[in-house]
């Protein structure tokens, strides 16, 4: 089964924006969307949806959110003209970092998606880029595609792997009972019916 969510590119925009200030005003790239997946993760395991309602994708560094990571981009062959200049309004790219341009609008998060942005930022913002992409194989939404990715440059992802538990000892982020984790798939079929209407 996939679940497929209409995505908001400006909560996407503000999430890599947060990142960015809190390393100082300006991240790596790949750490930024590292650490945007571990805040839907999050979030989608405690309130049953994830912040940015992106598509994922799992590469060779690890799951990518498709259209967080075109907005880091800032490249308009990915990006239509609304989208590129809400998200180049707060961020610029080099090619490599993210560096914020203003202050985060906050008005564009619930309490509990700041709660999610915080909590990932609070547990793998001090890692580097290259430790935090390797810990993220270590999470069966990712792992799962690990031998595919022998042979395919990205496998698509489905986010109700997300409320699956890790095997190693790493954070959950978030714990679930199986009572729980059957509610969130609900909330996540209930969000994909919602989202099937408006598009």
């Amino acid at each position: 089964m996939s679940i497929s969510l209409n995505f908001d590119y400006k909560k996407a925009a503000q999430a890599l924006n947060y990142f960015a200030v809190a390393e100082g005003g300006r991240i790596s790239q790949l750490k930024a969307l590292k650490l945007v997946y571990f805040a839907d993760r999050y979030h989608l395991r405690k309130y049953g949806r994830p912040i940015t309602n992106d598509d994922y994708w799992a590469m060779k560094l690890g799951p990518v959110p498709s259209g967080t990571r075109d907005i880091s981009l800032l490249n308009s062959e990915y990006l239509d003209e609304r989208e590129l200049s809400y998200a180049a309004d707060y961020i610029s790219s080099d090619g490599y970092a993210l560096i914020s341009k203003k202050p985060v609008d906050n008005m564009l998060f619930s309490e509990s998606d700041v709660e999610a942005l915080r909590f990932s930022w609070e547990v793998f913002g001090q890692l580097v880029r290259f430790d935090i992409a390797d810990i993220t194989h270590l999470y069966p939404e990712w792992n799962k595609h690990k031998e595919a990715l022998e042979i395919n440059s990205r496998v698509h992802m489905y986010l109700e792997d997300f409320l699956q538990d890790p095997e190693s000892d790493v954070n959950k982020c978030y714990e679930l009972s199986d009572e729980m984790k059957k509610e969130r798939l609900e909330q996540l079929k209930e969000l994909a019916e919602v989202a099937g209407l408006w598009s």
